[in-house]
């Protein structure tokens, strides 16, 4: 089979945690070949959608853990998969890329995730599906209506709709002096929208990531734990992983999300998931297999890989 992975420069990738370096590991483990892309080699051309890509190697070890061939355009359809994993953000660049990879999907291509649900399940907005699983949560631009949550709830999160990592969020407890300098900040004076959701204290336990692979939940998560002092368990934030099993709580929020994936064509998707509440839905680039195959043995990856050959129907 021939995969090609839309990736993020290829020297910042850290191949002791990225996750798309462990399904290239696991793909190339048996007998796949690999190509990788850019999202500006991207291009529709005489009416085809048509990249540079580049045979890649895996060499599994590091600093130069790769060789690469030749580049060679090659249409998008000529591919077996297609793998989007550029990072966030999700900037009109990005909103470009899906464009291109629906036309791609309709000469033949397949498209993992899906173009129509990376631009439809914005990775804030989407858990807006699931009311019944989500905090309370407000989006809106308005200093006076996020003040107004604030009022009610006392202690709460605001985050921006574009952002990962834990980039730009902020935590704003009633009475807190700088309310005023945080809104117009994250608004940029009102002009960006953004969320807000009542502050869960059980992310001293942990902001948990559940991976759901064709709709079916990984049984362990990773608990990314806040470092001492810090409101954020993003493992960019400092926040520290740790496997664990999914809770009852965990399975039941998977059952009801997952079947919602898979029918929108999202192959891989990361819930957050805090205390008992739904808090994000991952879908561009979804990341923490590595760590919870360390720790637990369970590889995700090779879920991935499996579910790509029966959904490909071709094997090495």
């Amino acid at each position: 089979m021939n995969i090609a992975f839309i990736l993020d420069p290829l020297e910042a990738v850290d191949i002791r945690k990225d996750s798309s370096f462990a399904m290239m590991r696991e793909a190339a483990k048996r007998g796949h070949d690999l190509h990788v892309l850019h999202q500006e080699d991207i291009i529709l051309s005489e009416g085809s959608v048509r990249a540079a890509s580049r045979k890649i190697l895996l060499t599994g070890s590091e600093p130069v853990w790769y060789r690469l061939g030749e580049a060679r355009p090659t249409a998008l359809a000529d591919f077996d998969a297609v793998l989007m994993r550029k990072d966030p953000p999700f900037d009109m660049e990005y909103f470009y890329s899906t464009h291109l990879l629906e036309l791609a999907e309709r000469e033949g291509a397949r498209i993992f995730n899906g173009p129509d649900a990376l631009r439809n399940w914005n990775e804030k907005l989407a858990i807006l599906r699931f009311p019944e699983l989500i905090p309370p949560t407000l989006v809106s631009r308005s200093e006076e209506a996020i003040r107004g949550f604030l009022d009610a709830h006392k202690d709460i999160i605001v985050k921006p709709l574009d952002g990962m990592g834990g980039a730009g969020v902020f935590r704003m407890r009633e009475n807190d002096p700088n309310i005023g300098v945080i809104v117009e900040t994250i608004t940029l004076y009102g002009k960006r929208t953004v969320m807000a959701q009542r502050f869960i204290p059980e992310i001293e336990k942990g902001d948990k990531r559940i991976l759901v692979v064709g709709g079916v939940a990984a049984p362990y998560c990773l608990a990314r734990i806040p470092k001492p002092g810090e409101t954020r368990g993003n493992l960019a934030s400092g926040g520290k992983g740790v496997a664990q099993p999914l809770s009852v709580r965990d399975l039941e929020i998977a059952a009801l999300v997952g079947p919602a994936l898979e029918a929108e064509g999202i192959v891989l998707a990361g819930l957050d998931v805090i205390g008992d509440c739904l808090t994000e839905i991952n879908v561009t680039s979804p990341t923490c297999m590595q760590e919870i195959m360390a720790q637990t043995g369970f590889d995700v990856a090779k879920m991935v890989i499996d579910l790509l050959e029966v959904r490909c129907a071709c094997s090495p």
